[in-house]
């Protein structure tokens, strides 16, 4: 039986447990590029215990990000700065992931703690932001969307090739493509923002299209040992919108094309949601096991998930098989040792590198004198 510290292998991949730090938009980059303060945030979650680390979401195009100092690797002087991540994460023991992605009409943005309204698009720090078609998200994303054509939907699908090239020679062991949380794919696939009447709108089976191609595109340049895996808005949790039955169908279909693993999250097409469950603990275990069973795929899930009990028994309940964590990776940098010494490993120390729990194995002190309290439960 698996638990939340069993290695888990994915193609030619091994983590050393089931905990991946989630990609996390941090507003530090400038001209799209990742710098020492990436480094210091990565370094210290792969020396913390995470198995499988991830930057931020990375742009595929200068227009994909989320505001100008948000990451991206269109170019190849974006190259560096990640592979500096990439070296350190491996150094430390963990996986190094990239989510890759494009926020579409959600793009041109303030920082949260300015106001995250959107920026129009003839201001310095704003563009023109495009979509499946021409329908403005709403809330504090204000100005009109310009709707791609075919050729600007090919071009991208380009661009998540070029991409996923650059993440390879930058040395990534793992490759997620971000369709969800409102973000272009995502838009894609909810009726809420594709009105289209092309190969690219209307059915389902158009609508997922999009991210077909897209995968297909980033499958012919990434190597077949190294995952390929999709955060999928599954639910835009609203009438008009996606429905999880039509998510459940959509990761059998990506499958047959190359994916690997899900990682199931939110649409958020709309800000009108209905009986949003974002108080509820683990409340995105249950679909995630739905698609496991029914899909036969490894699927990983986020939200809520911080309690160490909570995510080792999802995992020794084989409901899901990777636990994504975002704002308790940030909180607790060495929250996997945190969680062991709750869960009452045999061993809480040894998931870090071997240069520190050396320490903190044999240096005599009285008890707790390396600053961990005692457990507060024990499993």
């Amino acid at each position: 039986m698996p638990d939340l510290f069993s290695p888990f292998t994915l193609k030619g991949v091994t983590l050393r447990n089931r905990i991946a730090m989630s990609p996390m938009t941090m507003y530090r980059s400038v001209d799209g590029k990742v710098n020492d303060y990436h480094l210091m945030l990565l370094g210290s979650r792969a020396a913390g215990g995470f198995g499988l680390v991830f930057p931020e979401q990375i742009a595929i195009t200068p227009d994909g990000r989320t505001g100008t100092c948000c990451a991206g690797l269109w170019d190849d002087s974006q190259i560096e700065g990640l592979a500096r991540l990439c070296a350190l994460v491996k150094e430390m023991g963990a996986i190094p992931a990239i989510q890759l992605g494009h926020t579409g009409r959600k793009g041109s943005e303030q920082k949260p703690w300015e106001g995250k309204r959107q920026i129009a698009p003839d201001h310095p720090d704003g563009w023109q932001v495009r979509g499946p078609s021409a329908i403005t998200y709403g809330g504090r994303y204000t100005y009109p969307v310009q709707a791609l054509s075919v050729a600007e939907i090919h071009a991208l699908h380009r661009a998540y090739a070029e991409a996923a090239r650059r993440a390879l020679a930058a040395g990534f062991e793992w490759l997620e493509m971000h369709f969800a949380h409102g973000y272009l794919g995502a838009s894609f696939f909810s009726p809420l923002a594709n009105q289209r009447t092309d190969a690219y709108g209307g059915s389902l089976e158009k609508r997922l299209r999009f991210h077909r191609e897209a995968l297909d595109a980033v499958r012919a340049v990434w190597p077949e040992r190294l995952p390929l895996t999709m955060r999928l808005g599954s639910d835009d949790l609203h009438p008009d919108g996606v429905q999880f039955d039509d998510a459940v169908w959509a990761v059998g279909e990506l499958k047959r094309h190359g994916l690997d693993l899900a990682d199931l999250s939110l649409g958020m097409n709309t800000d009108d949601l209905r009986e949003p469950p974002f108080s509820q603990a683990a409340f995105m275990v249950e679909r995630g096991n739905r698609v496991r069973r029914e899909c036969g795929i490894p699927v990983a899930v986020s939200w809520n998930l911080g309690t160490p009990m909570i995510a080792d028994r999802v995992i020794r309940d084989e409901l899901i098989d990777l636990v994504f964590l975002g704002r308790p990776a940030l909180a607790n940098p060495h929250w996997p040792v945190w969680a062991a010494r709750e869960l009452a490993h045999d061993d809480p120390f040894s998931i870090l590198p071997q240069d520190w729990s050396w320490w903190l194995h044999n240096r005599p002190g009285s008890e707790n004198s390396h600053g961990w309290p005692a457990p507060s439960v024990t499993a």
